[in-house]
């Protein structure tokens, strides 16, 4: 829905974006570039008048030992116009025309986007802005600068371009999230400060340590309750983001791509365009989280039908390939009930390890005398889809492709940068390197008939030149791996790709417009996967997260939990198995089988429905769990993280069901059993309870009392 409403002259000068119960109000009075008046809760239906008098309303005060005139905070925020904050647009003409001040020529709007044409004349610039609502309430907005000088003219060498919104001034706490390999999405919260919070990522990729939604909010606010502005910047390579406040009381969100000198240098007619910003706001981060959700799951490309449950090989065999055992784990897998099995790193030349082989994609003759047929034919004999590992960004010093084109290596001048993991990064944006890259993966998508891709990156990349002046390689990098994303599914519709990358380096809204899901964590140990998958799912939807069963002990941490705590973690994601199965007991082998039969049975109201997160006050115990989007169903996963202070199980609140339904609970085998320190039953665990959702989410029902990292299932249903 769109509201406009006109300045004092009669020109439309106020636009109103309404959808998903959000509001956005964009001022473009005078000729300066717009500001948005508010963001937020829907406001209503508001006539040109009323906008008019809200823009009035927000008109701060002119003080002492300030500028003579109101600064605004504009969507590319300008010194020009007195914004002595993080500028939006940073560049220069060797030197000259380091300050911008951008006029608007024209304002076009529809019912869900704006785009606004600005130029400034005297700096030979034109900037495009772009800003839209979603169905779900959720924002983004983009910018392309465009050089229009003249032949001879000194190149425009842009810095940076950053696009902010405002949150208003009771967002008084900040929320990112910080990480590492094996412990990515960790949560870090401080007040909302004077001064800037800057997330700056220079590794080349999203980053393990990436706060993926930058969150300013009310004090104390949590999953189901206070009001939350996020902002994501969806960019794969190099970005920025930040939580600016300043002394005159101004509060804003901004992101962009951080570029490295030199990197976008703009020639007549040349252009740049910033990724897709992102902004979500709820009353609570769930409700933040949903929009996000929505918006994913309403792009054409995205998975529609079931998600299969996919056995990976990695812990099952690392580098050690042999076709008997693969055969006989192909086996197991598809008694368990499977639906896809994907081969992992080590079927390639010369790669017994880690050491050697990247870049020389033909399947090694030594390993696999009659290719990859005989277990790719005896997996799809036994009905499962056929998936492979790849690497393509990477490079071995030891392989043949890096003593052929070492040229064709990242690297700033006549050094190699550190290497990690033993490799170095293949500059893509070199157009020989990039077509050998494409051959390779489509002979063999083509050859296999692969359906799957496991598209790992290992590394960051470290002094990343390009070319023979070794200028910064990142910005292309970035641009010419979505190109080769998207050039090899439109050879082949219907190739699924995971975005791995040491885990969950690379997940961001950028590479997922070009695959299907996220590999979470290279940690699979339960207990560290329920943080990881809660924090990640501010953004991303179950069916987008990688989520497997691992074996008995943590290969990443040496902890054991048991199968019920494994399989339960991973039921609430793109459900999978790591685990040689060929070692496994009979009845593990029975009792997994159960969880992916359960799982078959309610992925589709896991992959559809909301997800809800209860505010909990015990650490110890995290309730989670999904709703299906017509409130007839929801399960819900318990969780004993770790020992609580109170020795009887706690009253538990289930948020997300429609409060004036009534709901039959019980618990959901096989995540029925809680294992703790009693044996005495819980009163209504065995014939469950019917109670109306108002109640379910403000009284709740006794939880039991579980041993630390356990947990348990319990289903609502919709009482006819």
């Amino acid at each position: 829905m769109r509201d406009s409403g006109t300045a004092g002259d009669g020109s439309p000068s106020y636009l109103h974006l309404r959808s998903g119960g959000v509001s956005l109000v964009l001022d473009h009075t005078g000729a300066g570039l717009p500001r948005v008046l508010h963001w937020g809760a829907d406001l209503g239906p508001l006539s040109g008048e009323a906008l008019a008098a809200l823009a009035l309303a927000a008109q701060p005060q002119v003080v002492s030992s300030s500028l003579d005139v109101r600064v605004p905070l504009s969507s590319v925020p300008e010194q020009s116009a007195g914004w002595l904050g993080t500028p939006g647009l940073t560049g220069h003409r060797d030197g000259a025309h380091f300050s911008t001040a951008f006029a608007v020529r024209d304002v076009r709007a529809d019912t869900d986007a704006v785009t606004v044409e600005a130029e400034d004349r005297r700096a030979a610039l034109t900037l495009r802005l772009e800003l839209e609502m979603s169905g779900s309430g959720l924002i983004r907005q983009r910018a392309t600068l465009t050089d229009t000088s003249g032949i001879g003219s000194a190149p425009y060498t842009l810095d940076g371009l950053l696009l902010a919104l405002p949150v208003p001034s009771r967002a008084t706490e900040l929320l990112d999230l910080a990480g590492r390999h094996l412990r990515e999405r960790s949560p870090q919260r401080h007040a909302f400060t004077l001064g800037t919070h800057l997330r700056e990522n220079r590794r080349g990729r999203t980053g393990l340590d990436a706060t993926l939604v930058h969150v300013a909010g009310e004090a104390g606010f949590g999953f189901r309750h206070g009001e939350v502005w996020g902002l994501h910047t969806a960019f794969s390579g190099n970005h920025r983001s930040l939580a600016e406040r300043t002394a005159a009381g101004v509060r804003m969100l901004g992101g962009g791509e951080t570029l490295l000198p030199g990197e976008v240098r703009l020639g007549p007619g040349a252009s740049y365009t910033t990724p897709w910003v992102y902004g979500s706001h709820g009353l609570g981060l769930d409700r933040m989280a949903d929009r996000f959700h929505r918006h994913l799951r309403a792009r054409p490309h995205h998975p529609r039908g079931p998600r299969p449950v996919t056995l990976n090989t990695w812990e099952a065999v690392y580098f050690r390939h042999d076709l008997g055992k693969l055969r006989a784990l192909a086996d197991a897998a598809a008694e368990v009930g499977a639906e896809r099995f994907v081969l992992d790193d080590g079927w390639f030349l010369g790669r017994r390890g880690d050491t050697a082989g990247l870049g020389d994609w033909y399947v090694d003759p030594e390993v696999w005398p009659g290719g990859l047929h005989p277990l790719v034919d005896h997996v799809r004999e036994l009905g499962l889809e056929f998936g492979l590992w790849v690497e393509p960004e990477m490079v071995n010093a030891d392989s043949d492709l890096a003593r052929a084109h070492p040229d064709w290596i990242l690297a700033a001048g006549d050094r190699m940068p550190p290497e990690a993991r033993h490799q170095q990064v293949l500059n893509l944006g070199h157009p020989d390197a990039y077509a050998h890259i494409l051959a390779r993966l489509d002979a063999l998508v083509t050859e296999y008939r692969l359906t799957y891709l496991k598209w790992d990156h290992n590394r960051d990349l470290v002094e990343a030149g390009h070319g023979p002046d070794s200028r910064g390689g990142v910005h292309a990098q970035t641009l010419a791996v979505y190109r080769l994303l998207d050039e090899l599914r439109r050879r082949h519709p219907g190739l699924e790709i995971e975005s791995c990358s040491s885990g969950g380096g690379r997940a961001d809204l950028g590479v997922l417009e070009r695959t299907d899901r996220v590999w979470t964590s290279d940690c699979i140990d339960a207990l560290e996967r329920q943080g990881i998958q809660r924090w990640t799912g501010l953004l991303l939807p179950p069916e987008l997260l990688g989520a497997h069963v691992g074996g008995p002990r943590a290969h990443t941490t040496g902890r054991r939990h048991t199968l019920a705590f494994r399989a339960g973690t991973a039921l609430f994601g793109h459900f999978g198995i790591e685990w040689d199965l060929t070692k496994a007991k009979a009845e593990d082998r029975a009792a997994l089988a159960e969880w992916v039969t359960l799982h078959k049975e309610v992925r589709e109201l896991l992959h559809t429905g909301d997800v809800v997160r209860g505010d909990h006050p015990d650490p110890a115990l995290w309730v989670h769990g999904v709703v299906a989007e017509d409130r007839s169903r929801a399960v819900y996963a318990l969780v004993q993280t770790g020992t609580s202070v109170q020795a009887a199980g706690e009253r538990v609140t289930l948020p997300g069901l429609d409060p004036d339904t009534r709901y039959r609970l019980s618990p959901l085998p096989p995540g029925d059993h809680p294992e703790g320190p009693t044996r005495d039953p819980l009163p209504w665990w065995r014939d469950g309870v019917e109670l109306p959702g108002r109640a379910l989410a403000s009284a709740g029902v006794r939880a039991p009392t579980l041993y630390p990292e356990r947990l348990v299932l319990v289903e609502a249903r919709r009482v006819n």
